[in-house]
């Protein structure tokens, strides 16, 4: 059995100029958890609004009003006809995340939830809200997480991204993220969601004013709550992108530092069954590669759904892929794409 690694020996191996010993290391846990498997679904993307109340620093996608360029805020009518629009057949996911709106209490929310219920057929997973979210839900409403989450539970949310998380160090998120939901916090939700019987995800967004000391802290924690619960599906390191916001003068961390960290990031979280690479994010290319430094899911089709990354400056303006497309991108890794569900059971075409 593999000796379980400390902080100061992850920090070692950011320290390692051949890759090829890092990407060894992280393939060998890699397989042991997921073979030679490279998961993905068919899924998109619903982003309610980007009118928000934070003022996060790398956001490019924050609006402050309506009445903004750039700003939308989905009616109930728009929620329904935009599911319409987006299913396809074999769709097993709506990944619904969104802004925290100024003028939109806990009934809004709710109401778009029952609406994208109605719209979909029982066979989509609805994973939503960030931890962000569901923090101010609960505070606008004078609730306890424990409740809102039931709430959500009842009208049809199975699963929890996991978006929000950021860095958990507090003086980083004083800096880029000062006004929102701090590392106890979201780790709380979490772990509430977890004792309710609902799987999330966990990430971390890196390569701005963090250090890799803190990014490794992150993971230390992430793992020190995986132990508790194992409510935890995967994890998604989400690059930091440089256009369009506060934070753009400090460019972005080469394709080098993103390999070590989504490596280290495979070693570290020995208890986290997978790691993620969110290809609207990455870019195809690069994400490809992680697949060779520990990543064994993809993400999915998405449908050309979600601006977040876009607005940053990705190279994905319009993300849509085809099962082919995820196929081919696995077997150029000599690699076998598994279609999956939004708990990692394999979908058997009949």
């Amino acid at each position: 059995m593999r000796e379980r690694i400390g902080k100061e020996e992850a920090l070692e191996l950011y320290n390692i100029q051949d890759l090829n010993i890092l990407s060894e290391k992280a393939l060998q846990i890699r397989e042991k958890l997921n073979g030679r498997t490279v998961w993905y679904n068919k899924n998109f993307h619903l982003e309610p609004s980007n009118v928000c109340m934070h003022n996060c620093k790398f956001c490019s996608y924050r609006r402050t009003s309506n009445s903004q360029p750039g700003a939308w805020t989905m009616s109930l009518e728009e929620v329904n006809e935009y599911c319409l629009e987006k299913f396809q057949e074999g769709t097993t996911e709506v990944h619904v995340v969104g802004s925290v709106h100024p003028q939109k209490d806990i009934s809004y929310y709710y109401r778009v939830i029952e609406t994208i219920r109605k719209s979909l057929p029982p066979s989509v997973t609805i994973k939503a809200f960030s931890a962000v979210e569901i923090d101010d839900m609960a505070k606008n409403a004078g609730l306890e997480i424990k409740v809102v989450l039931k709430e959500l539970i009842k009208r049809g949310v199975s699963a929890l991204p996991g978006g929000g998380a950021e860095i958990f160090d507090p003086q980083i998120r004083a800096q880029i993220c000062p006004d929102k939901a701090n590392a106890q916090r979201w780790l709380e939700i979490h772990e509430t969601a977890h004792k309710l019987g609902m799987n999330t995800n966990a990430t971390m967004l890196f390569g701005h004013i963090e250090s890799r000391e803190n990014r490794i802290d992150h993971l230390l924690m992430l793992r020190e709550l995986q132990d508790k619960t194992g409510g935890f599906d995967a994890f998604i390191p989400l690059l930091f992108k440089a256009a369009n916001n506060p934070m753009s003068y400090l460019g972005e961390v080469d394709s080098i530092e993103v390999l070590k960290t989504f490596a280290i990031s495979r070693i570290v979280l020995d208890n986290f069954p997978h790691i993620k690479s969110y290809w609207p994010m990455l870019g195809k290319e690069l994400c490809q590669l992680t697949l060779l430094y520990g990543a064994d899911d993809i993400d999915g089709t998405i449908n050309n759904s979600t601006k977040i990354y876009s607005m940053a400056g990705s190279k994905e303006q319009k993300p849509i892929m085809t099962s082919a497309n995820l196929k081919k991108i696995a077997a150029e890794c000599n690699m076998i794409a598994v279609e999956r569900d939004s708990f990692y059971n394999q979908i058997i075409k009949k």
